[in-house]
């Protein structure tokens, strides 16, 4: 936990300097008022000789305190906001960084929904935390041990009295944090739960409904529910029943000085204190039973604050087992012939290998396809090519480079990569194709940096076959057979809502929602293929991405494709990869690979494998007619 709060800077560090000299000026400035309140007491009395000028001047003394304390906590308060903010800032970065550096691998074993926790509530609460610790940690002790000396020389009766509050105080904080601490713990944990339910719920919505699912998802919801709250409500009435403790236990105190001084002075005792003493002693009491109740409200916050801090340390010093080379290879000149040489794989924990003993070559320049069954381990092979994952077993090189020994940086930019999902950002339609830092920007296509101007934009899109709806994005053309809304208001109406209505978008700006929400699943797949055609890298990997396309717009794409393909000299041509399922996405490619059970069983063209492939030609006759076949 204590590593967390390492993570300041060298102005934080600064700002906690200064915030913690004014605590204690604070904490001096408050033990002045008791010495005060005597005086005035006594002379009220007759114990001490003074004037009403003197009870006045006492009195502006301890206003002129409390005034001074407030300034200074004022300003102790904003230090602490500062301090705090800036913290839970370097932390978000810090904690984003972190996840984006993180394989596959990673993000399965902490899962979606907890890493956004981590990042949101997880940081408040260590946020809230240290706000209130910078004001709380350094006062409360610095409060209890000057007011303690403050009333050592008095009686032993009287500091007995507050020795039996403190030991109280004590024995109810113990009993807080036993049965608040666990549940905290869970309370974090089933946070994740419930995001994870709503996430799915949120994202599945069209299939709940399908399935007329709403019950179930409604009372799967209200489980997760009714577990956050049960447990939030342990915690709370274990603090909420705190508070009247303190009230009671604070009025307690004061009759039990002034009881024990009254008998004491009934007494005779030669120690009796005066009515001032006790009034001050009451003061200094109070203060004491203040600072173990900062002391203690810190505590009631720790055991929550301890269990996020070991939530975000478990991400920040999780190393991600994907990482660049150290001393990378230093050829910028990669072609793109990729081999294979005894590759294996498995999946963490998994029991058996994904993809056993696999030895192929692709030359550069070619058009390779891989099909198989379902679970035959078509997107795991190629998925291991951009290093989503990392061979268990054998080596695959590009150019006779082991891709492990390829910086991360460089092979992104080598190999352009269309997932099975296509996933678009929030923005436009420009920013999603020319997709990465504007700022590093790089006309040359070679390079890790490299954006794509408007004119290999659209060039990318007519290819993909995206450019005759994202032209037509934004006007009152019909898109695709859909008919667009028509804005039928009147000019001064849309004058009258100017300031409120959003600007009109068309074509390369128009604004894609939120995961391309507004975009059909086939025109999101085309404007992923548009956004990897743009950066023209030199290894192109298709992981089952047509099958999101009708039969016509596949052709139609691959037809460019393949027209774009033989314009490129020979040595400039990119290496294709295409996972695929139907036989006419792939029949025309240079090379074939069968796969069954992780292995290679066929390889060959689309008319060797119709003689030489048994599984190729049971693939076939599912999907082709006999005029076809």
């Amino acid at each position: 936990m204590f590593k967390i709060f390492t993570m300041f800077s060298k102005f934080d560090w600064l700002f906690l300097a200064l915030a913690t000299g004014l605590i204690v000026f604070t904490v001096w400035l408050d033990l002045q008022v008791p010495a005060h309140l005597e005086s005035i007491t006594n002379m009220i009395t007759g114990v001490e000789s003074g004037t009403l000028a003197r009870v006045w001047a006492q009195g502006g003394f301890m206003l002129a305190y409390a005034f001074a304390s407030m300034a200074t906590m004022i300003i102790i308060s904003y230090l602490g906001a500062r301090v705090s903010s800036s913290h839970a800032l370097r932390l978000r970065e810090k904690l984003f960084n972190k996840v984006g550096e993180f394989s596959a691998t990673e993000l399965k074993q902490f899962s979606i929904p907890s890493l956004i926790t981590r990042g949101t509530n997880d940081i408040t609460q260590v946020r809230t935390f240290s706000a209130m610790a910078i004001q709380m940690l350094v006062r409360a002790p610095v409060m209890a041990i000057w007011a303690i000396t403050r009333i050592s020389t008095s009686s032993w009766q009287l500091s007995l009295t507050v020795i039996i509050a403190v030991v109280a105080l004590i024995i109810v904080l113990t009993l807080i944090i036993v049965i608040a601490l666990p549940r905290f713990t869970r309370i974090q944990k089933l946070t994740d739960k419930l995001n994870q339910v709503t996430r799915e719920n949120v994202t599945g919505i069209r299939v709940v409904r399908a399935y007329n699912a709403q019950g179930y998802e409604q009372e799967k919801f209200a489980r997760a529910n009714h577990d956050i709250a049960n447990n939030n409500l342990v915690v709370n009435r274990s603090i909420a029943m705190f508070w009247p403790f303190i009230s009671v236990l604070m009025s307690v105190l004061s009759v039990a000085i002034f009881w024990v001084g009254s008998s004491l002075i009934t007494n005779g005792n030669p120690n009796a204190p005066d009515l001032g003493s006790m009034m001050r002693f009451s003061q200094y009491a109070n203060q004491i039973i203040m600072a173990f109740m900062i002391m203690i409200m810190v505590m009631v916050f720790l055991p929550a604050t301890i269990v996020s801090a070991r939530r975000i340390n478990a991400v920040l010093q999780t190393n991600s087992s994907i990482t660049s080379p150290q001393t990378p290879h230093s050829s910028d000149s990669f072609t793109s012939t990729i081999s294979f040489e005894n590759v294996s794989f498995s999946y963490p924990n998994a029991e058996t290998p994904v993809l056993t003993d696999i030895n192929l070559t692709i030359n550069q320049g070619e058009t390779v396809a891989f099909i198989g069954g379902t679970g035959s381990g078509k997107s795991t092979l190629v998925n291991l090519i951009p290093r989503i994952y990392d061979a268990t077993e054998g080596k695959i090189t590009i150019n006779e480079t082991c891709v492990r020994n390829i910086s991360l940086q460089n092979l992104n930019s080598i190999v352009g990569y269309v997932p099975q999902t296509a996933t678009l950002f929030s923005g436009t339609v420009r920013s999603n194709i020319a997709f990465g830092d504007i700022s590093l920007h790089s006309t040359d296509p070679n390079s890790a940096t490299y954006v794509p101007s408007d004119e290999h934009v659209i060039e990318a899109l007519k290819t993909a076959q995206a450019w005759n709806f994202v032209e037509k994005l934004g006007t009152d053309e019909k898109v695709d057979g859909e008919e667009s809304i028509k804005d039928e208001r009147t000019e001064e109406e849309k004058n009258a809502d100017k300031e409120n209505q959003e600007i009109k978008q068309i074509g390369l700006d128009f604004k894609v929602s939120q995961g391309g929400k507004n975009f059909s699943g086939g025109q999101k797949q085309r404007l992923s293929i548009a956004r990897v055609l743009a950066r023209k890298p030199k290894i192109l990997i298709f992981d089952d991405t047509f099958s999101a396309l009708d039969y016509q717009t596949d052709r139609t794409l691959r037809t460019a494709l393949k027209k774009q393909h033989a314009s490129i000299q020979q040595q400039e041509r990119p290496t294709m990869l295409i996972v695929a399922q139907r036989i006419g996405t792939i029949r025309d490619c240079d090379k074939i690979f069968v796969l069954d059970k992780g292995k290679i069983v066929g390889t060959g063209t689309h008319n060797q494998l119709m003689k030489n492939c048994s599984l190729y030609q049971e693939i076939a006759k599912s999907q082709l007619s006999k005029e076809e076949l």
